[in-house]
């Protein structure tokens, strides 16, 4: 009687031991787990991230923009966009002045001339981003290019230098 007495404790000591082992190997693997998830987060937060492969390509096929003298520039003022967004509920707008940076006075000329078909490509364009598409600094800075590109197109040639938002709004 005595014998069973003292075996019991020692067993409970082992299963209380065990328990211990596995509740820390669990939250090894829990912490494992959740820095891999993390990783690619803080590496483009943090680190700065790596630039994709094709984004050097994409700059070196494009035509360089004429070296215009600074003097020579002159900006353009388009009128304010509004459009709606191409967010699931149709609820969300927005609400976009910007300054078009050109290379000459026959540029401006040219651009104001073709205000209708500029105004349609940057609605079409704006109308079709959504609001995580906007909402970050790399997805404006996209959002420039991307009208550059289109202004470009319409004015046939590399007449427009940069874009500059003067109000941009998301409601």
């Amino acid at each position: 009687m005595a014998d069973e007495q003292l075996e019991a404790p020692k067993s409970e000591k082992k299963k209380g031991g065990m328990l211990k082992w596995i509740i820390i190997l669990v939250v090894l693997l829990g912490l494992v787990a959740a820095g891999f998830f993390a990783w690619p987060i803080i590496k483009n937060q943090l680190l700065g991230g790596e630039a994709p492969a094709n984004a050097t390509q994409e700059t070196e096929a494009q035509p360089m923009a004429p070296a215009a003298q600074p003097g020579e520039t002159e900006l353009v003022t388009l009128p304010t966009f509004v459009v709606n967004l191409a967010d699931p509920l149709g609820r969300r707008y927005l609400k976009l002045t910007l300054s078009v940076e050109v290379a000459n006075k026959e540029s401006a000329e040219v651009l104001g001339k073709s205000e209708a078909k500029v105004r349609d490509a940057i609605i079409l364009l704006l109308s079709s981003k959504t609001f995580s598409e906007l909402s970050s600094i790399d997805a404006k800075l996209e959002l420039k290019d991307e009208i550059v590109k289109r202004l470009n197109q319409i004015m046939g040639g590399s007449s427009i230098l940069r874009v500059y938002f003067t109000e941009m709004v998301v409601q």
